[in-house]
């Protein structure tokens, strides 16, 4: 008989979001009446409408795959190079940051590249993550093999836990003792907490004496409000020798249901094999993008380059305004009620303190049966998430005032 993948069966039972998914479903079924007044804060998916500029690009896009001078088939695994060229000088090299255009790597998500990353990593390293954490990370190593079994608390034996708490910002200590791959994300999902330009120093000068590598969630940068936050790890001197960085288009672009984003390797980002002797990183990703992916459709990269034009900032920025809005509309009410809250400042999660003897699964029930609002309990990020509830600003103005005035009448 076929043998299985013995460490998927050490996955806890559901990942967070389907398990939402099953309680907002059977809700809705035994609750037919209040289903249609269910307003989703949970996961963060988008609402408003794809940019003008993206739309257009892609209409055009696909207008020439449906001419015979000017069809495409297979692109370049890595991507083509018009967009390649309109992310490195966009995000980085018009900002001042030393980003080259081969080494940028499209894709179809950061969640995706996140989990494949470890394509390209040996077994035995030592893995550091945040607690409360985005979970993918953590299931990813897990159906890596990179971790032993969960214990009752959930937590998995062999990954380094770093707590993220009110009490430390949501930004976690370094290690007292090494670590190999370290997982950070600022603007941080799901606490909504920005790390300063000192406290990513701090990181970087671990990274660079221990040989780790950091691997940089980024996917929010572009809901940072605050200049003097950093919007790349690149912005710190010595990065390039010691971390990757991705980003999505799928928030500031609303690409959710789209699929673009990339993954930025520099050369000089080295790892060692099992004799000690040194590799550089960037060409075995690209090895392992051409092998295992074929990038991104060419209408897709057209509308992603797009976002880059005049028209396409400008309307990507009213995006980023609409939401960022509808996260300080949120973070105001919960504070009016009584509630600590965090985050919606430089990102579009609102993280709250659950009231008193309720827990954060107890407030994703409270809230589905009373308010009919979907939010996301922070157990479901970590052990350290316990006591805490996310709420997505990715919605209407409308439905943000609507929960607005059922948080007020719930709590």
């Amino acid at each position: 008989m076929a043998k299985l993948n013995n460490n998927y069966l050490k996955l806890k039972a559901g990942y967070l979001f389907p398990e939402i998914g099953r309680r907002v479903k059977s809700f809705s079924d035994n609750n037919p009446e209040n289903a249609e007044n269910l307003i989703k804060c949970g996961i963060g998916d988008v609402t408003e409408p794809l940019p003008l500029a993206a739309r257009n690009a892609m209409k055009s896009a696909v207008d020439e795959l449906g001419n015979h001078d000017t069809f495409r088939g297979y692109g370049p695994e890595q991507g083509y190079d018009f967009l390649r060229t309109a992310i490195a000088n966009g995000d980085y090299r018009d900002n001042g940051i030393l980003v080259k255009d081969d080494e940028i790597f499209v894709s179809d998500g950061s969640k995706c590249d996140t989990g494949n990353i470890l394509d390209i990593f040996g077994n035995g390293n030592k893995i550091a993550i945040t607690d409360p954490v985005y979970p993918v990370y953590v299931d990813t190593n897990v159906m890596a093999g990179n971790t032993g079994e969960a214990n009752e608390s959930g937590a998995y034996e062999g990954i380094h836990y770093m707590p993220c708490n009110a009490e430390n910002g949501f930004v976690p200590e370094i290690p007292q003792d090494r670590v190999d791959l370290i997982y950070l994300c600022y603007p941080n999902n799901p606490t909504g907490a920005t790390a300063t330009r000192e406290q990513l120093e701090k990181w970087v000068s671990y990274a660079r004496e221990h040989g780790a590598v950091i691997l940089y969630d980024a996917a929010y940068q572009a809901f940072i409000q605050d200049q003097s936050v950093p919007r790349s790890i690149y912005e710190i001197d010595g990065a390039r020798e010691c971390a990757i960085e991705f980003r999505s288009f799928s928030k500031n672009g609303g690409f959710t249901g789209v699929r673009c984003a990339f993954t930025v390797v520099p050369k000089e980002l080295m790892a060692e094999d099992e004799n000690g002797e040194k590799h550089s990183l960037h060409p075995l990703w690209s090895r392992r993008q051409s092998t295992k992916f074929n990038s991104v459709s060419y209408p897709v990269q057209k509308a992603a380059e797009a976002l880059y034009s005049d028209d396409g900032k400008n309307q990507v920025k009213s995006l980023i305004t609409h939401y960022m809005e509808n996260a300080q509309k949120l973070r105001s009410t919960c504070s009016e009620i009584g509630l600590s809250v965090y985050g919606g400042q430089n990102a579009p999660y609102v993280w709250v303190a659950c009231p008193d003897s309720i827990d954060s699964w107890g407030m994703f029930d409270k809230m589905l049966n009373e308010a009919n609002v979907v939010i996301t309990p922070g157990a479901g990020f970590g052990k350290a998430g316990e006591g805490f509830f996310r709420i997505s600003a990715f919605n209407s103005k409308s439905n943000v005032d609507t929960v607005c005035e059922r948080l007020k009448a719930t709590l």
